[in-house]
Parts: structure tokens; sequence; C-alpha cells
């Protein structure tokens, strides 16, 4: 299959050497030529995993978007979610009929970058999935290196339009096997991860994480009183969804840490052991800090308020992220319901514009 993997960070770099050495016809778009220029010279990606290290070689290594995903069945963007909607800029013109849009995971980043897309002028007919996690736990050893921990085994994924779902999920499948259908994007936006695990982690490790150089907060940072306070804030998740009709099985968080039940398996006590989580984590630009917390965390809470769900363990949170930054992280957030346009939609107009799209 013909796939252009868009963005150039760990999930990116993974996803496109994963999937060439599986046999595909691999893209990968950057559009920052100088920082892709050893992928961009060798056309390759060093791929490490449990398997060593080797040379995947790409289809195509470009910065330029038209080469990447003109004829591709299948468009992968596995980057964070604040880079959503600038890729759907760049991707609006060159889009084609028929192509599936892959967001894992996607913070409701389907409606955002269908929005992004009609505003632009662009009139293909594009589907877009999303779902709960990357495909992989990944980190770049270097510009051209990238180290595989553990791939999902397991990937929940709703498809906007839902109406689209068969078909979008049989080309996605081709990729991704481990996917499974759900009801639509929204249920899949809220089968994000993130927005669970980050923020207990980083707000309340803030003293060590600004005290030391490196720090791991999947280790000696996961503590029962943090991980109570996760398994409160994921079941105001869990109660949210059903709340909305979305059937089980919700992929509990705690899952992560006590089975193999969860999106990844055993994947826990590998994240660890692999020390590539070990790192330097500034507590007002980090990605967990913007996008898990100023998005997702903030997404959540506004969908809980239009569901007239209380969600006090993700206000809270959300309440002193947004004094550790000296900023209201809710007023701020683009990807609230109310900044998406669709707050004041009633149960009916929102199952619609799920089902339908933006007709």
């Amino acid at each position: 299959m013909k796939i252009a993997v868009l963005g150039g960070g760990h999930g990116c770099y993974a996803a496109a050497a994963d999937l060439s050495e599986q046999g595909h016809e691999v893209r990968l778009w950057r559009r920052d030529a100088a920082a892709f220029a050893p992928v961009l010279a060798s056309q390759s990606i060093r791929l490490k995993d449990v398997r060593g290290s080797r040379d995947v070689k790409l289809a195509l290594a470009t910065a330029e978007i038209a080469a990447a995903i003109s004829g591709a069945e299948l468009l992968l963007v596995p980057t964070p979610a604040l880079a959503q909607a600038d890729v759907a800029r760049a991707m609006a013109p060159h889009a084609e009929d028929g192509q599936v849009v892959f967001l894992p995971p996607g913070t409701f980043g389907s409606l955002v970058m269908a929005q992004v897309l009609r505003e632009a002028g662009c009139t293909a007919r594009v589907s877009f999935a999303e779902t709960g996690t990357l495909p992989y736990l990944a980190r770049k050893h270097g510009p051209a290196e990238v180290a595989i921990t553990i791939r999902a085994v397991r990937l929940p994924t709703g498809v906007f339009p839902a109406c689209d779902t068969q078909r979008a999920l049989a080309i996605l499948r081709q990729a991704y096997p481990s996917v499974e259908p759900i009801e639509d994007a929204l249920s899949g936006a809220l089968m994000n991860a993130g927005p669970i695990i980050h923020p207990p982690l980083i707000l309340m490790n803030a003293g060590p994480l600004e005290h030391f150089e490196s720090w791991d907060i999947h280790n000696e940072g996961t503590q029962p009183a943090i991980r109570r306070v996760t398994d409160a804030l994921d079941d105001e998740r869990i109660a949210l969804r059903e709340a909305l009709g979305y059937k089980p099985y919700h992929y509990p968080l705690r899952d992560h840490y006590t089975s193999n039940k969860w999106m990844y398996g055993d994947a826990h006590d590998r994240l660890t052991e692999s020390g590539d989580w070990r790192e330097h984590i500034e507590l007002q630009s980090h990605r967990y800090m913007r996008e898990d917390v100023a998005l997702g965390l903030a997404f959540l809470v506004s969908v809980g308020r239009w569901a007239g769900l209380p969600m006090p363990v993700a206000s809270g949170l959300l309440a002193i992220a947004s004094a550790v930054v000296a900023e209201d992280l809710y007023a701020a957030c683009p990807r609230s319901l109310e900044a998406l346009g669709v707050s004041t939609l009633d149960r009916a107009g929102m199952s619609r514009l799920l089902n339908e799209g933006l007709v």
C-alpha cells in the first residue's frame, strides 16, 4: 500500500521505518529540511528494536508534501495535536478523494483537520480516523535513528464521518491490523491516554522535574498517590464515555500498569527499563503540558461541560496547570467544543455531525 507519513517526530520516524520494513511504499514528509537533512541524504532511517539495529530504506523522504501524498491511500499523521491544523493546511491543495487520514492519537483532531480543509477550499472527500495512542512507544536516538520499545497490540479507532467507517478501517488495517472499530471520532478522542496519564505525572512531580536535570516520570515518578489521582481522572473519562452512550471496553489506564489488556499489552516494565523516558521536562513548554494538558485535558473538561457531567479531578488539574504556566488554559484552548464551534449542538445534532461530517 502507498502510505504518506507526515511529520518529523518520534512516532513519524517509527511509523516510516516500521511500515517500510513491512513492505509498504512509504513516503516520509517533514517541512524542516535542515533537521531532515540526514534522512533526505540517505533516504533511510536506522531502526532499533528487540531485533537489533538496521537501516531501513524508504520509498521517498521529501520536504515537498505534494510528492509525499500524491496517490497515497493512507496519510499517517502521528504528530502532536498542536501540529494537526498546520499539517491540514499544508495538505489541503493536494488531498485526493478516498484518502484516509490517521491521527494516533487524535484529541478530536478529526474535526479540526476537516474544518481546516473546508476553510482552505479543499473539496476532496477525505476520511479521518483517530485512536487512543501512538502505535509505538518510540524515541529518536539521533537525526536519522529511532528506537521502538514496543508496538501497540490494540488500537480502538473511530472514524469521521462515521458513515465511512467500513471503508476507512479496511484501508487502515492493511497497515495496522491491531485497529479495532469503535463508534465515531468523539469516541476515539475519549480513548486518548495522553491527557489521563501525563497531567498527574508532570504536575505531581513538578518539584523534582524543576530540581533535577532529568527525571523519569514513569519510573520513580509513578508513586501510589499519583496512581490514585490518575485512576480517579480516568474514572471521570470512563463515566463521560458511558454518559454519552459509548460502549466498553473503555481501556482503563490501570490496565497499563496491572495487566496485558491495555493498548500496548504489558508495556509499563519495558518502558521504564528502556531508560528512554528519563528526560528533561520543562513545564512551561513541554508537549505534556502544551498538548496533553492545554489541549487534551481542556478538551475533556469541555466535553464534560457539554454533557452536563461534573469532572472535578480533570477541572482541578487543569486549574493547577493554569497556575503553573500563569495562563487560563481553558479559555485559551483551541480544542474545546466552544472553540470548535460545536458546543451549542444538542445530542442529536452532535450525532449527525459525527456520522455525516461537515455537510
